[in-house]
């Protein structure tokens, strides 16, 4: 029976369909390190000298994200690891108004930093949004509050829902919901099927996720590697 691509969607993603955006030496692969800092290796615990050589060139971190914790090569120090929560959206949720967001891109992307970085989705980089299919809210003062999009894609037929998030100053407006649903009609519009990550701990994100469609598949370990 093959491996579902869920169960290594980031070495799935490198490889497959946004290897573009990926820098490859021998079994280990990661991602251009202006974009993200998700990293894998063609089995878990292998190719430990071709990950350090790639993340030691990055002068970044590196994110493995697999079943369970993964063990530093030499040259690297394992700094953290935490659950996540994989979730996916058989039949999601579509139906929000949205005559409010915007499409973001390149002309945004200070701004997309400055909101990821204040309320922290998850690793942002100053080219993140270079993942594809990101959208916002913008304040009555045009200021950015809010945005989501699309990041990793393991096949062709799964996209990844992420960097949701929402300035402390514009919550409970409904935001995230509605900008879910637009970027999960426009996956829909596509033939994909929604899947995301979330802290394992947030289960205020988890609750919501489910009222938009979402169930758990599976838990997975974040392990973050640096320089030793």
């Amino acid at each position: 029976m093959s491996a579902h691509p869920l169960d290594r969607p980031v070495w799935n993603a490198l490889t497959g369909p946004q290897s573009i955006l990926a820098t490859r030496r021998g079994a280990a692969a990661r991602i251009d390190p202006e974009i993200g800092l998700f990293a894998a290796m063609a089995e878990a615990g292998s190719a430990g000298e071709d990950l350090a050589a790639l993340t030691l060139a990055t002068g970044r971190q590196s994110w493995l994200l697999e079943s369970g914790p993964v063990e530093p090569p030499a040259g690297l120090a394992r700094v953290r690891t935490a659950p996540l929560t994989q979730m996916i959206a058989g039949d999601p949720v579509l139906d929000a108004g949205d005559e409010d967001i915007v499409a973001l891109g390149d002309a945004d992307a200070a701004e997309m930093f400055a909101l990821a970085r204040a309320t922290e989705p998850g690793p942002w980089e100053s080219g993140t949004h270079r993942y594809g299919g990101y959208c916002g809210i913008r304040g009555e003062d045009g200021r950015l509050v809010a945005m989501a999009g699309t990041r990793l894609r393991p096949s062709e037929r799964l996209a990844e829902v992420s960097g949701v998030c929402t300035d402390p100053g514009a919550r409970g407006k409904g935001h995230a919901r509605r900008l879910m649903i637009r970027v999960m009609r426009d996956m829909a519009q596509r033939g994909e099927t929604p899947f995301l990550h979330c802290w394992s701990s947030n289960q205020a994100a988890i609750a919501l996720y489910r009222r938009l469609g979402f169930e758990t598949r599976r838990e997975l370990i974040v392990s973050v590697f640096e320089a030793s």
